[in-house]
């Protein structure tokens, strides 16, 4: 992809016409979403960016905040090298309790507390290459139907690479409702990122989980060191693979990863990307996850005049959140209803870190 010029980024009353031709059925291009990440912080295009992508949110999936929770169901020792994770092997990060597969009862409060933060959905979470046949997915499957029927919050998962289709088809039979599995990046960027599996087991995966039935969750991490060329690159992948869910995190730069040197991305930037990925992927439920506490601070309230209808409450993997009653002030504010029923949309799990 070149670079684009700047000609829609600095032209308001363009950008406004675009969003009336995205709401009109005719969809964003790559390139004219390319040019929507160079617009000004604080200019009057950025402010026609922010105002289109919350006529688009309206327009296309609605004013009411879809709200989920996730769970480290077995945190740490992982055999994926994934760069940003604190969980992976080679990371010298040990903030974190490592832990086997969590118990029963463990699991129990988790989801006790999802619900307490206003979730409809909590994703089991595991730190490794993924599911295989045998004891594993036998122990995994045991979790889920347990879990399924508690009746707190909608189980989901996250549980990295699938073997194969059975592998997807059992966990669907056990009750899991969507799988969340992360492109993380786009695929010319992804050999920088992890080494351990490749960008195609990951579409392999996510073509086992859409035959099998089960909600797709897909996103990925911005501020990973892309350029904004690749930025499209990947919101365009994650158009094509058609996610019910697209969780956007931002890299928390962890001491003993990888990726620790690279400052969090910064907050006006972080504000045009989401809405630039409105524009772009303007009938999806994009979802604002992890590393919103590090890139935007006291500004986090701002993430939802960028045409996000989803948000994950509570605490993340390895690190806290912010809790429900906070984020309930937010999107109030901002004429969201906090939170939404989704029993009737599939695909408003989330995931972050890990192999997912």
């Amino acid at each position: 992809m070149t670079t684009a010029t700047c000609s829609l980024a600095s032209d308001p009353a363009a950008i406004t016409a675009l969003a009336g031709r995205i709401i009109a059925g005719d969809p964003c291009s790559p390139a004219e979403a390319r040019e929507l990440l160079d617009a000004a912080p604080g200019s009057a295009a950025a402010e026609a960016l922010f105002a289109g992508a919350q006529r688009i949110r309206e327009a296309f999936v609605g004013n009411r905040l879809r709200v989920c929770s996730v769970v480290n169901v077995k945190a740490g020792n992982c055999s994926e090298n994934c760069s940003y994770c604190a969980q992976a092997s080679g990371s010298e990060n040990d903030g974190y309790k490592r832990t086997k597969w969590m118990d029963s009862e463990e699991i129990a409060k988790a989801t006790e507390s999802a619900a307490a933060n206003g979730a409809k959905a909590l994703g089991l979470v595991a730190a490794w290459w993924g599911i295989k046949e045998g004891t594993q997915l036998d122990m995994v499957c045991d979790t889920i139907r347990e879990f399924s029927q508690n009746g707190k919050v909608r189980p989901d998962v996250n549980l990295g690479i699938l073997e194969n289709q059975r592998c997807a088809d059992r966990i669907k039979e056990a009750g899991a409702a969507v799988y969340g599995h992360n492109l993380e990046t786009a695929k010319s960027f992804f050999g920088n990122i992890c080494s351990t599996h490749s960008y195609e087991e990951r579409l392999k995966t996510i073509s086992y989980i859409k035959k099998s039935g089960m909600g797709l969750c897909s996103g990925g991490i911005v501020g990973m060191g892309e350029n904004r060329d690749q930025r499209i690159e990947f919101a365009e992948q994650i158009r094509f693979i058609e996610p019910q869910m697209t969780p956007i995190n931002f890299l928390n730069p962890l001491p003993g990863t990888k990726l620790g040197h690279i400052p969090p991305m910064d907050a006006d930037e972080a504000l045009i990307t989401l809405a630039a990925f409105r524009f772009l992927l303007h009938d999806r439920n994009l979802m604002v996850a992890g590393g919103k506490e590090v890139v935007f601070k006291d500004r986090l309230g701002e993430v939802f005049k960028t045409g996000i209808n989803a948000i994950m409450v509570g605490n993340y993997l390895t690190t806290l959140g912010t809790a429900g009653e906070q984020w309930r002030a937010w999107a109030e504010a901002h004429g969201l209803e906090f939170p939404a029923t989704c029993e009737e949309l599939p695909g408003s799990a989330c995931s972050t870190g890990a192999c997912g």
